[in-house]
């Protein structure tokens, strides 16, 4: 009890600082097979060779985006061998990949211009197509290029 259960293919991902933790999970254990960072930096950005499974990076447009001002995602993804992906979302922000953007509206906080149920959405259908892609070899359009069905999802070179 309290293992993985490595009779199963093991994906990880994270929000944040957690992003950077599956990206250090994946080089220290090989046992990971699939891993995603949504919106965090990477601490310290891989090196070449250090991860060549399948890795995702979803993230805020206006920092995330090629040439944006998080440049660790520009060297993660030069660095990344195999099957990757890097999605920014138009309108999102920070929390945008979380609940708590849901929270907030019903609070009476100001959100982001990406209405927090469209987070959700975006968040759970792209995380859910990935993770049955690489871990169990069921192929999603989703991935395929943009989709008109998600037109805030940019696909990154």
């Amino acid at each position: 009890m309290g293992r993985f259960d490595t009779k199963h293919e093991i994906g990880m991902a994270g929000h944040s600082l957690g992003g950077a933790a599956a990206a250090a999970t994946m080089i220290a254990d090989p046992r990971v097979r699939a891993g995603m960072n949504m919106d965090g930096s990477f601490h310290p950005a891989p090196m070449p060779g250090q991860i060549n499974r399948p890795f995702l990076m979803l993230g805020r447009d206006d920092v995330h985006s090629v040439g944006g001002d998080d440049t660790t995602w520009g060297q993660t993804w030069a660095a990344l061998g195999g099957y990757r992906k890097w999605l920014t979302v138009a309108g999102a922000d920070h929390t945008s990949f979380t609940d708590l953007d849901l929270l907030l509206e019903e609070a009476g906080f100001p959100t982001p211009p990406l209405p927090p149920e469209r987070g959700v959405v975006i968040t759970r259908a792209y995380v859910t197509a990935f993770f049955d892609q690489t871990l169990k070899g069921i192929h999603s359009p989703l991935l395929d290029g943009p989709s008109p069905n998600n037109p805030e999802v940019l696909f990154q070179p």
